[in-house]
């Protein structure tokens, strides 16, 4: 489904803050995602170093975005005792900063209890060095527990609405991928943001619905993996995979054929993937992620190249068909 967004809408300045969703606080268009951070080279194909993670945690801080994302889980807990260096390093988070992470199962059993929430939040805020953080995500309960046993008593969802309520989390949300469910989590009215992943990108969009949603319960919508794990920076022939997963030829000739429109047009195509999630006004933030300190200063200058309106038009008429299902 082509996104119903007019041609000559401007891309918001990056840089700019923005309401999100109805919790009070502001951030940028784009968010800087941590997980490459992490150092999981079976996930990305290459290894980052103790020193070039803190490296580009500090040019996070000094650099234009306002609002990181990780959680308790990226390998294994490694994204978060980098980032909580830094923060140690520097005496605390920036002011005005909004650091996010995420409550995960435990990574050896699997459990997905509200216990297992609690202890997931006091691991990530001490590897962090912080008593508080403004956002705390339920991360892929998909995974490890039903839809019923989480909103049930004494499970996952109760103990993160305790943690927000006891000032652990000033507000809190669900992050996942199938979006049927990421709208149920959003029905119940708990969660101040949702966040899905590699759903809302130039060949995929299957979280249309979730947008409008969220959209019409001020829930921040956080769009995560707008470049669908690589594809849609390096082309299909060098990532042939989408969203880490095998795809079908039909998604690669689509998105060859959308690298060919940019070429044309003299646009990287990067550069589109990402302006068509920060053009969208449903999207609060865009998850980025960045594993050296240039890709600051890439990620700025893809959100800032001119793309000529008509692009998008033509950019649709060569969306896959059938379409990309993750779901």
């Amino acid at each position: 489904m082509p996104l119903d967004t007019p041609d000559d809408l401007p891309v918001p300045d990056p840089a700019l803050r923005r309401p999100f969703g109805r919790t009070g606080l502001t951030v940028t268009p784009v968010c800087v995602g941590t997980s490459p951070l992490a150092s999981m080279p079976g996930l990305y194909g290459y290894e980052v170093g103790e020193q070039r993670a803190r490296a580009t945690v500090e040019a996070v801080f000094d650099g234009p975005f306002n609002f990181l994302d990780t959680s308790n889980n990226y390998g294994g807990g490694s994204a978060e005792r980098r980032i909580g260096a830094v923060v140690r390093h520097r005496g605390g988070v920036p002011a005005g900063f909004v650091l996010a992470t995420k409550v995960d199962a435990d990574p050896h059993t699997g459990e997905f209890s509200g216990e297992r929430v609690r202890r997931s939040a006091e691991e990530s805020l001490e590897r962090l060095g912080v008593g508080h953080v403004p956002l705390l995500y339920l991360h892929d309960p998909e995974f490890h527990i039903t839809f019923e046993e989480a909103i049930g008593p004494g499970g996952a969802v109760e103990a993160l609405v305790a943690l927000r309520d006891a000032g652990v989390a000033g507000h809190i949300g669900i992050a996942g991928g199938p979006v049927g469910l990421l709208r149920r989590y959003v029905a119940t009215g708990v969660f101040d943001a949702v966040i899905s992943h590699n759903r809302w990108t130039l060949v995929n969009r299957e979280a249309g619905p979730l947008l409008d949603e969220a959209r019409d319960r001020g829930v921040a919508f956080v769009n995560g993996a707008p470049y669908g794990g690589g594809m849609l920076v390096k082309g299909p022939d060098a990532q042939p995979r989408y969203a880490y997963r095998d795809t079908g030829e039909s998604v690669r000739d689509a998105v060859r054929a959308m690298r060919r429109v940019c070429d044309a047009h003299g646009v990287p195509l990067a550069a589109a993937a990402l302006q068509f999630s920060l053009r969208d006004p449903r999207v609060a933030s865009t998850i980025v992620g960045v594993s050296e300190p240039e890709r600051i200063e890439e990620t700025l200058r893809l959100a800032t190249i001119p793309i000529p309106p008509g692009l998008w038009d033509e950019l649709d008429r060569h969306l896959p068909s059938p379409a990309v299902s993750l779901d």
